[in-house]
């Protein structure tokens, strides 16, 4: 199992480190870059592109079954699900295939509406401790699951 982070504007970094070291699970930043590295032996840095979507693709491209990713692009969560990896917003919501076709729907009506009025703001509210609270205990609970699926699929006994 691997930890991916969609780091560019993750406000949960620190905490994903925390929760990877404590597992003992490898961890990757992945940014076009601008983010210090960590002197952490578990988590690496990888910088690509400044192309729109860089990092996405770079996550989606190796993000496998069993992995965990951690990232607010909807389409992103939609691609490494389809390929088995498990999701977990900065917020700690959990995405999995039985409600990301909703989400994505959500996503495009609220990106349909904006495109409709000019006017329409679309900022949302502030990340909040209670936030940053819920993703510790989510991410290390779906990280937990994670590893017994990988230890399960690789014909071990879960447990």
């Amino acid at each position: 199992m691997t930890l991916y982070i969609d780091a560019d504007a993750c406000p949960v970094k620190a905490e994903a480190e925390q929760v990877a070291t404590r597992l003992r699970q490898p961890m990757v930043l992945v940014s076009n870059g601008g983010i210090r590295p960590s002197a952490n032996p578990l988590v690496s840095s990888v910088y690509v592109g400044q192309g729109l979507d860089e990092a996405d693709r770079w996550i989606a491209d190796r993000a496998g079954r069993g992995d965990v990713v951690v990232t607010s692009d909807i389409p992103l969560a939609a691609r490494v699900i389809e390929g088995g990896a498990f999701v977990v917003k900065p917020n700690g919501e959990e995405l999995h295939e039985r409600n990301i076709g909703s989400v994505l729907a959500t996503r495009d009506l609220m990106a349909d509406l904006r495109s409709a009025d000019p006017f329409r703001q679309g900022g949302g509210r502030a990340f909040s401790k209670a936030d940053r609270s819920r993703f510790l205990e989510s991410l290390d609970r779906v990280m937990r699951r994670a590893d017994v699926a990988g230890r399960t699929d690789a014909g071990g006994k879960a447990g």
